[in-house]
């Protein structure tokens, strides 16, 4: 039986990973394990490991990595935690593949540990390009200590060759979250509001506005624009979500504070809403605003607006669906007005997904069973288009 370990880090990517995962655990040729860290552990970001647990997965190990001072030396100090720390835990699993998603920093000292110990690693969400954000590095850097890589669209997939990766181990499938928006069982907006104790529906905007991990001295200033644009279209309700585990996110998280305090009438923020609460909330809105990738990737399946703000996503394959701002006020106003357009709101509702794929999680996991019983190679070769 093959040992299959999945690590996750974040509540985003456990709930893109979590289909994936079940079809694993119930592959007769499988074992699953999983690897819990980064916020999951965090009282500061909901203490998701509870809803790991309460999702009936077995974890196999816990393991504390993360700094929550949010400076640069902070960061360094949870990728070093990483190194040795998953490390070592990779040794007593003795896994025969790792799993990962994204473009996380702690992802690339987990990683680069694997390909020390001499276990092939396996990429989600390679390829893709975000040219605001240090992840556009990590993601790259990822992809490249990888044998076996999950892209979410076929541009994506030919990157990943483009940068060397053997056209036999690059698989376009489509991307986890949609496939998550088609077969979950979401919650109506009474079952939410009970959930969460706030309302949600088409006079409500969904915001998630991240860290600028390449613009640092400017996220402020955007943040602000955003909420002084929030702050004059009074008509909408607006359900915040906090920013993830990034550089100087505690500056965020206060002006979010400030601002809900002030308009506690129509303005709520949750730490982790979790997939489901989240994807539900994202179901009933009127549109989702800020700089998430969920907002590029998963929300053109409701067939609703994205306002994409600043550069954070930018270079990302997008729906038709998703307007893309300068992080100012001004043009966040411009795209908040574009929400009362009916015209513009049907032909939103009408957009094709680009990330859309058919049976995402069995794929994955049948393509793994097979590269696994056919022998994964113990080295990387090159893949040079000049000599192909």
């Amino acid at each position: 039986m093959f040992k299959v370990c999945v690590i996750t880090a974040t509540r985003a990517e456990y709930g893109l990973l979590s289909p994936l995962m079940k079809e694993i655990s119930q592959n007769p040729t499988m074992q699953l394990q999983l690897i819990v860290t980064g916020t999951h552990l965090s009282t500061l970001y909901g203490a998701t490991m509870n809803r790991i647990e309460e999702d009936g997965f077995e974890v196999d190990e816990y393991i504390d990595i993360l700094d929550e001072s949010d400076d640069e030396l902070g960061i360094i100090t949870t990728m070093s935690n990483a190194q040795v720390r998953i490390a070592e835990a990779l040794q007593r699993l003795q896994s025969d593949v790792v799993v990962v998603l994204g473009d996380r920093y702690e992802l690339v000292p987990i990683v680069s540990s694997c390909v020390v110990l001499h276990i092939p690693v396996c990429h989600i969400h390679g390829g893709e390009i975000t040219q605001g954000a240090m992840d556009e590095l990590f993601r790259h850097a990822i992809s490249k200590m990888s044998t076996i890589h999950f892209a979410s669209t076929k541009s994506y997939s030919s990157r990943l060759i483009q940068m060397g990766e053997q056209p036999d181990f690059v698989f376009n499938v489509g991307s986890l979250g949609v496939e998550n928006i088609k077969k979950m069982d979401l919650l109506s907006e009474a079952e939410l509001e009970k959930e969460i104790g706030f309302k949600v529906d088409k006079n409500t905007l969904l915001v998630t506005f991240h860290p600028i991990t390449l613009e640092g001295a400017d996220q402020a200033y955007q943040m602000q624009a955003l909420l002084d644009a929030l702050e004059l279209r009074e008509q909408y309700r607006v359900l915040f979500t906090r920013p993830n585990s990034d550089m100087h996110r505690n500056e965020l998280n206060d002006m979010i504070d400030v601002f809900v305090a002030k308009h506690s009438d129509r303005c709520a923020v949750f730490s982790s809403l979790g997939q489901l609460r989240y994807l539900s909330a994202m179901k009933h809105c009127l549109a989702v605003v800020g700089n998430s990738s969920s907002g590029i990737i998963e929300t053109p399946s409701f067939g609703i607006p994205t306002i994409n703000i600043g550069n954070r996503q930018k270079g990302r394959i997008s729906a038709s669906s998703v307007v893309h701002v300068e992080a100012n006020k001004a043009a966040i106003l411009y795209a908040l007005d574009k929400l009362e357009d009916p015209q513009f709101l049907f032909e939103a509702s009408c957009t094709i997904n680009p990330y859309e794929g058919k049976d995402t999680a069995l794929n994955m996991c049948k393509l793994l069973q097979l590269l696994l019983e056919r022998g994964l190679p113990s080295t990387k070769k090159f893949y040079d288009r000049i000599d192909n």
